[in-house]
């Protein structure tokens, strides 16, 4: 039975369009090819140039280690010769003296001798008082062979096998690392970086993560330390970065290969306090706000909504001071110019002795020490407000320690 037309139009119309979706899936297959392939050369052609540059700087420290050691060795030889040669040549010098005087007194003597007794007798006497008073039986001091030094260089040959162990075993090639980078999250002004083991058998001690920008040649360390989470803070929005991790194994001193790069970015910019307000005093990056001693009150805004429902606010109170009935924290639907306090409707806050939603149902809340970090949940399920428990305090420095997009406003009185 023949097909209609049009049902063969559609049909031939239907595996185009499959073979192009699976044209589509083939390239991306190939593209992913030539990106493990690309990767696979790079890291070849990196390492070897790694170890080329170890190996050389390694025979150069050695070739110098080497010298350096020798030229002490030789030192030591030029001070023991030195030192043990000058006694020798002092001797010499008086064994030369004495023969020079031997050799005069010979002349002497002779020479009275030849003459006779009759016509040389004073010459006789003066040449007897002379040997008299050169002590001719007085020889000096010279010392035995084996009271001396004889130098010579004492050289263990073991240590070549020494270094030629250490060598043999110096350096790996590692095919894998056994950390990788799992998930980037985008923050305002950060981006929270989660890498795991994926080498079951090696055992972390510490994580050491680094970023740069992609512009960059050289990163930077950003966290040395145990946890698998670190949230990377002053990240430029729209500035692509890339992160890698290592990790030191239990009992190790060295670190682990790198995982293999990640690109990460933030779209979001970071929070600010609305500036130019009297009563508060802002920070250089304006996240931090100080309650002056202005005597302007009124409630500090955030310079953009920046929070949605379902995300998690996270406060630290770096001070306190004296509290006030209107010193509260939360987030607010809208700006109200002109209010003095968050305790009003379509906000959400926490004053010194409550918790205030938008049906102005209270809690009460027991008070906070400095430096403690405070938490606040907002979600909205069935026209509801939900909110996990948050200590409130009276508010005089406040820092914002974890940003989070959000598309309510973010205040504080």
């Amino acid at each position: 039975m023949e097909l209609e037309p049009e049902l063969l139009l559609q049909e031939a119309r239907e595996n185009v369009e499959a073979a192009q979706s699976y044209r589509r899936e083939l390239d991306q297959r190939l593209q992913g090819l030539r990106e493990a392939r690309r990767q696979i050369k790079e890291s070849a052609s990196q390492t070897r140039d790694v170890l080329k540059q170890h190996f050389n700087d390694l025979k150069g420290t050695l070739g110098k280690l080497l010298d350096e050691r020798l030229v002490t060795l030789l030192q030591e030889v030029d001070t023991i010769e030195q030192e043990t040669i000058k006694p020798l040549d002092d001797c010499q010098k008086l064994i030369e003296h004495g023969v020079n005087t031997a050799e005069d007194l010979v002349q002497e003597g002779e020479i009275a001798i030849l003459g006779g007794v009759g016509e040389q007798k004073e010459k006789l006497w003066s040449f007897t008082k002379k040997a008299l008073h050169i002590q001719l039986d007085s020889l000096p001091e010279v010392p035995l062979l084996v009271d001396v030094p004889c130098l010579s260089a004492q050289l263990d040959d073991s240590i070549l096998n020494i270094v030629k162990d250490h060598i043999f075993k110096h350096g790996t090639v590692a095919s894998r690392p056994p950390v990788q980078i799992e998930e980037l999250i985008e923050k305002p002004g950060g981006i929270i970086v989660r890498w795991c083991k994926v080498d079951d058998d090696f055992t972390a001690q510490d994580y050491r993560l680094q970023f740069r920008k992609c512009t960059s040649n050289h990163f930077e360390d950003v966290y040395v330390g145990s946890e698998t989470e670190f949230i990377v803070l002053h990240i430029d929005p729209n500035v692509d970065y890339q992160f890698r991790v290592c990790a030191r194994g239990d009992g190790r001193q060295e670190w682990s290969p790198w995982s293999v790069p990640q690109i990460g970015h933030s779209t979001l910019v970071p929070h600010e306090w609305t500036a130019g307000f009297e009563g508060y005093s802002l920070s250089s990056r304006r996240n931090i706000a100080l309650r002056n001693d202005s005597e302007s009150s009124g409630v500090l805004y955030s310079s953009a909504p920046t929070y949605f429902c379902g995300q998690t606010l996270t406060f630290r109170v770096e001070t306190v001071g004296q509290p006030d009935r209107r010193d509260s924290i939360g987030v607010c639907a809208e700006r109200q110019n002109g209010c003095d306090s968050l305790q009003r409707d379509q906000a959400v806050c926490i004053s010194t002795n409550a918790i205030q939603d938008l049906f102005h149902l209270h809690y009460l809340l027991p008070f906070l020490v400095d430096g403690e970090v405070n938490k606040y949940h907002y979600g909205n399920t069935d026209d509801c407000v939900h909110y996990c428990m948050f200590v409130a305090v009276p508010l005089l420095h406040l820092r914002i320690r974890e940003i989070q997009t959000c598309l309510l406003l973010f205040v504080l009185a």
